[in-house]
């Protein structure tokens, strides 16, 4: 792409800056707007110094990535519901070894779910859920969210849906899925290892020291229900009241003694009928004998109407002693609502819960046989929705819409930042020196990925840059041209790790981790940076060295 006119690229170099800068630093002393409006400010200023048209800006929001991501947000808040997390809590918390240990398993789970489910998924569902766990054990989160960010990108890279730009390199390269997960697997097992090894050193006499004072500590921290209801957002949360035994008899003692009354009433009230009843047949064996057939026939009479009273009256008491049982029952039943709801619905919640799990592998054999990501993850979130049968607002709510509005702004920036012709410049400065034949022509490309996908994003680097690498790999030979893709979706991917800016994923937890209700933590752009630099080196060296 030919530079544009000095104005434009003056101009668009200004608009990516103010993007950057407040990307970078959200509560700037002069403009403290945040992420979210700076990106929309730089996308503005993009269209404002004509850098691109409304028109363009509007195409250059990336809709399938948009709803990739509203997608997964959506399953990942039903998974939560099903209770998804009390597994992973189990899992994380299962013979657990302190600190060192616990940092291990966020790596390989994250890693692992990231090649599955994309690195943005993972990192949405597991956010919050790392900060309580690390609550819990009193430790710091500052290790544990840099392990799921950095752990999310390298396992992404395995997979051709591990992340929207290995999607492109798939689709663009036509690698099966197959040959793309032999290639780059071998290097996504080793760069994880190395991922630890790093946190391990960067972070070994912290987590020493905590869990040193874990074993010594008496006083209690969260409670291990805490971490196994976890939510993304604060929820009201049902518990019904549990009684000791000694309370349940003193509620049935006081329940009999206001209902004995009663019952003891209709009793003595059934034996007055009873003498009177008496006192009447006496009268009558009194009277003259001359009456006694006539009186007779009429006491038979007054017998069977008394009797019929008798047994009304007994019928009574008896329906009266059912009712005082039926309110018996019903005073057990608003003591203990749970246990009556639980016993009713349980194999109601099961079956959605089976619904649930059933969709989300469905959605993932969906994206392994090559369904497009983005509709897929709509559908699958739609079917959940469906399946809950109620409102949906409360599970809708919790989606983080300002992350999706940061996104926009930032494919409109970016998109601008390119149209002058300053990446494309870089590429064809650089790319005499950039055949993968040699050494030293794999670390000028991948030198120059790193500074592309930080700069302006790796799905951009990737559709800017990928027809070109391969164009170049391919004069050398057809094997050097799945190589040089293969290096593409790598070092773009693992590129990611570098900054804060770098991935959206990083993003995502910085995000997730900051609005954490009660267990908030903000993740500086400096902090990600001192672990990211000598991370990013490392594992891209170590896997453009195992790339086959």
């Amino acid at each position: 792409m030919a530079m544009a006119s000095a104005v434009k690229v003056v101009l668009g170099s200004i608009a990516f800056a103010v993007f950057w800068i407040l990307a970078v630093f959200p509560a700037i002393p002069f403009l403290p707007v945040g992420r979210t409006a700076g990106s929309l400010l730089g996308a503005m200023l993009m269209v404002i110094f004509q850098v691109i048209t409304p028109d363009q800006a509007y195409a250059a929001i990336d809709l399938p990535i948009l709803g990739l991501l509203f997608g997964t947000m959506v399953v990942s808040v039903y998974l939560e519901r099903a209770d998804i997390f009390k597994y992973l809590g189990k899992l994380l918390s299962w013979k657990s070894k302190g600190a060192k240990d616990l940092l291990c398993r966020i790596c390989l789970i994250s890693a692992i779910s990231s090649a599955l489910f994309t690195n943005d998924t993972s990192c949405v569902v597991l956010t919050e859920f790392v900060l309580k766990i690390a609550r819990q054990h009193n430790l710091p989160p500052q290790p544990f969210l840099l392990a799921l960010a950095s752990s999310a990108n390298i396992g992404s890279s395995a997979t051709p849906i591990g992340n929207p730009q290995n999607l492109v390199i798939a689709v663009q390269s036509k690698i099966s899925f197959g040959k793309f997960l032999l290639g780059i697997l071998p290097a996504m097992v080793v760069g994880i290892i190395a991922n630890i090894t790093i946190l391990m050193c960067m972070y070994w006499k912290l987590l020493s020291a905590i869990q040193k004072d874990e074993e010594e500590a008496t006083t209690e921290v969260v409670a291990d229900e805490d971490v196994n209801s976890h939510r993304f957002s604060p929820a009201t949360m049902s518990h019904f009241t549990s009684l000791n035994s000694q309370e349940w008899n003193s509620r049935l003692e006081s329940l009999d003694m206001q209902s004995a009354p009663n019952i003891n009433g209709h009793v003595n009230h059934t034996e007055t009928l009873r003498n009177r009843i008496g006192s009447t047949e006496n009268e009558i064996r009194s009277a003259s004998t001359s009456a006694y057939e006539s009186a007779r026939n009429s006491n038979a009479s007054k017998e069977v109407t008394i009797d019929g009273a008798s047994q009304r009256k007994e019928d009574t008491v008896s329906s009266k002693r059912i009712a005082s049982l039926d309110r018996l029952g019903d005073v057990l039943d608003d003591q203990f609502p749970g246990e009556k709801e639980e016993f009713a619905t349980k194999w109601k919640r099961m079956l959605w819960k089976s619904c649930v799990y059933v969709v989300t592998i469905g959605m993932l054999v969906s994206l392994l046989v090559g369904l497009n990501m983005s509709w897929t993850a709509i559908t699958a979130a739609l079917a959940l929705i469906v399946l809950d049968f109620r409102d949906a607002r409360p599970c809708l709510e919790k989606v983080s819409y300002s992350l999706l509005i940061f996104f926009c702004g930032m494919f409109i920036t970016v998109d601008g930042f390119n149209k002058t012709g300053i990446p494309s410049a870089l590429w064809d400065l650089m790319e005499p020196h950039a055949k993968i034949d040699h050494a030293s022509g794999i670390a000028v490309l991948a030198a120059v990925i790193l500074v592309l996908s930080n700069l302006a994003s790796n799905v951009p680097t990737v559709l800017l840059l990928g027809g070109r690498v391969a164009a170049s790999a391919a004069a050398i030979s057809a094997a050097d041209e799945k190589k040089a893709w293969l290096y593409l979706a790598w070092v773009s991917t693992v590129a990611g790790n570098l900054s804060l800016l770098g991935s959206a994923a990083n993003l995502i937890v910085c995000e997730q981790a900051r609005r954490a209700p009660q267990f908030g933590y903000d993740l500086t752009f400096w902090k990600h940076l001192k672990f990211g630099i000598p991370s990013t080196i490392i594992v891209t060296a170590i896997g453009l060295m195992l790339i086959r």
